[in-house]
C-alpha cells in the first residue's frame, strides 16, 4: 500500500449536493479510493446537521442547494470548525470563488470535473485543514481569547500568500511551504502570520533560494 493510499483509509465525507446524477458520481469515486461517505443529502441546512451529526473529515458542497446554500453552510459549518470544505460550483467566476474562501472553503472545484481534478481538490481541502488545525493550536498557545473569524481568516491570508511565495520562488510544494512556515515559527519563537509576512515583504531570507 503506497503513502497516499494509508492517508486516505478511513477518512469520512459528507456529500451536499442537489443533483441525485453528480451525489451518485461522487458517492462511486469515493468509495473506489477508499474514502467513506457517512451522509449525503441535496439540501444545505441538511448538510450542517449532517457534519454535526458525523463530524466528518471532509464535506463537499453545491453551492446552489435549496434550504441553505453551500456558502452559508460553509460558513456556519467553518465557525464550527468541524470539517474540510470543499465547494462544488457550476461557475468560476472570480468573485464566487472568493466568497467561497471567506465562508471558509478550503477548496473548490468547477463542474463538470473529472476524477483526475476532484481528488487532488480533496487533497488540497484536507492539507489546509490540517494547517488551519495548527494556527488554531498557535492562536490558542498565544491567548486564552477566541480569535474571531475574520482575524483568523486574515492569518491565513497572510500564510497563503507566504505559500505562494514559496512555491513560486523557491519551487517548494504547498505542503513543504507550510511546514517551512510552521518550522521557522516554532525556531522563533513567533507566529506563523509573523514569518509569513516577512516572506511576502522579502524579509526572511530562505535557505537555498
Amino acid at each position: 500500500m503506497s503513502g497516499s493510499e494509508e492517508t486516505v483509509v478511513g477518512r469520512s465525507v459528507v456529500i451536499a449536493e442537489d443533483e441525485a446524477i453528480v451525489r451518485l458520481d461522487l458517492r462511486e469515486i469515493l468509495e473506489e479510493e477508499g474514502y467513506e461517505v457517512v451522509g449525503e443529502t441535496g439540501r444545505g441546512d441538511e448538510a450542517v446537521a449532517l457534519v454535526r451529526s458525523h463530524q466528518p473529515d471532509l464535506v463537499i458542497l453545491d453551492i446552489k442547494m435549496p434550504g441553505m446554500d453551500g456558502l452559508a453552510a460553509a460558513r456556519e459549518i467553518n465557525s464550527e470548525r468541524r470539517s474540510a470544505v470543499l465547494i462544488l460550483t457550476a461557475f468560476s467566476q472570480r468573485d464566487l470563488i472568493e466568497q467561497a474562501r471567506d465562508a471558509g472553503a478550503l477548496a473548490y472545484l468547477v463542474k463538470p470535473f473529472q476524477k483526475e481534478e476532484l481528488l487532488p481538490a480533496i487533497e488540497v481541502a484536507l492539507g489546509r485543514y490540517a494547517e488551519m488545525q495548527a494556527l488554531e493550536a498557535e492562536n490558542a498557545a498565544l491567548s486564552d481569547d477566541k480569535r474571531g473569524l475574520e482575524d483568523r481568516l486574515e492569518t491565513r491570508r497572510w500564510v497563503d500568500r507566504a505559500k505562494g511565495r514559496l512555491m513560486d520562488d523557491h519551487g517548494l510544494t504547498e505542503a513543504n511551504a507550510f511546514a517551512f512556515i510552521q518550522q521557522t515559527a516554532m525556531n522563533r519563537r513567533t507566529t506563523m502570520r509573523e514569518v509569513a509576512a516577512e516572506i511576502v515583504d522579502g524579509r526572511l531570507t530562505v535557505p537555498g533560494g
